[in-house]
């Protein structure tokens, strides 16, 4: 297959056991009863698993925002043309934008990597939506968005008008099941458009009837921005990056890394829960608990980022709290 993920993670490490048992011993003996912040407890473990310390921080989190357009926007499965993607992309890096202004309250960087604006990918109803080339360009561009960077954390988003047709049809493939339970409005369409959508993705599903491969299916039906997600996933998790997921297009994007091997994706934490219904199946199905679920859904990594707060607290909650030993009480 195009990108065979068995090699490129055949050296992927795991997380630091020995940071994770410090920072899991801590958490049982703070001052505070047992159990009385697990969920954050965890959260704090794994973190310092991958940030390979047991003195965990995000100092330098950012946001990979990718985008590109979508040849099934043609078909009419968006409330809105393709020529928006340009448009919100402009607003990203002018600084007017939604996850801008959260990402400046919060200190992270928004870096906005465009893989097809203004260049869609093929109409995955009746055609593959990438060839190999282009699927290994937006792939590596992922890749490089990593590798070029210094985050110490890592929020993948994403930017492309259409593109919760392209995320239903991976998991209408992969996971099975009525294609139709799949897709959501996306965008806001309702009644026969919401239908009409419905029979796009069942006849994408359908073309690729044979195809058994999760990679092959991304190509196939993806779209370059999803492409380029699950590159960004591959390289964060080879450089032991923790990661947050926004909403269901980047949840899809990395499935088929989660289908090959599931623990590709243990340095992988779900930001929140979107009201896109195929989104919540995805993760349980990919044992990811979201941290939020305020039924955000504007993509663009702003319910990942909307997350991030929790994150920070449930370091602050661990490394910064005397143990009971500590305030003389042990």
């Amino acid at each position: 297959m195009i990108t065979d993920l068995a090699v490129l993670l055949k050296d992927a490490p795991a997380p630091d056991r020995e940071a994770a048992r410090a920072v899991q011993e801590r958490a049982a003996n703070v001052l505070r009863p047992a159990g009385a912040l697990q969920r954050l407890d965890e959260v704090a473990v794994w973190l310092s698993g991958w940030q390979r310390t047991a003195h965990p921080r995000i100092d330098r989190p950012e946001v990979l925002i990718f985008a590109a357009d979508h040849g099934v926007t043609l078909d009419g499965v968006s409330a809105y043309p393709a020529e928006i993607t340009a448009a919100m992309c402009h607003a990203v890096t002018q600084g007017q934008a939604t996850v801008t202004a959260f990402a400046k309250e919060l200190g992270a960087k928004v870096s906005l990597i465009d893989v097809g604006v203004g260049n869609p990918t093929g109409n995955l109803r009746v055609e593959p939506a990438l060839d190999d080339d282009r699927f290994a360009e937006a792939f590596n561009a992922g890749r490089a968005a990593v590798a070029g960077g210094d985050a110490d954390l890592i929020i993948l988003g994403e930017m492309g008008i259409g593109n919760t047709t392209p995320a239903a049809a991976i998991a209408a493939t992969i996971a099975g099941g009525n294609a139709d339970s799949w897709v959501g409005p996306g965008t806001g369409v309702s009644g026969e458009q919401l239908d009409h959508k419905r029979a796009v993705v069942a006849d994408a599903v359908a073309r690729i009837s044979d195809v058994s491969d999760p990679m092959e299916v991304l190509r196939q039906v993806g779209g370059a921005e999803l492409v380029a997600m699950a590159g960004a996933a591959v390289e964060a998790r080879l450089r032991s990056i923790p990661v947050i997921l926004d909403g269901y297009v980047v949840t899809a994007a990395l499935l088929p890394i989660h289908e090959v091997d599931s623990a590709w994706l243990d340095n992988v934490l779900a930001g929140h829960c979107s009201p896109e219904p195929g989104h919540r199946r995805l993760l349980e199905r990919m044992g990811k608990d979201p941290l939020i679920d305020l039924g955000m859904r504007l993509g663009e990594g702003s319910g990942a980022l909307a997350a991030l707060p929790l994150v920070r607290l449930s370091v602050a909650g661990v490394v910064d709290v005397a143990t009971f030993a500590e305030a003389g009480l042990g």
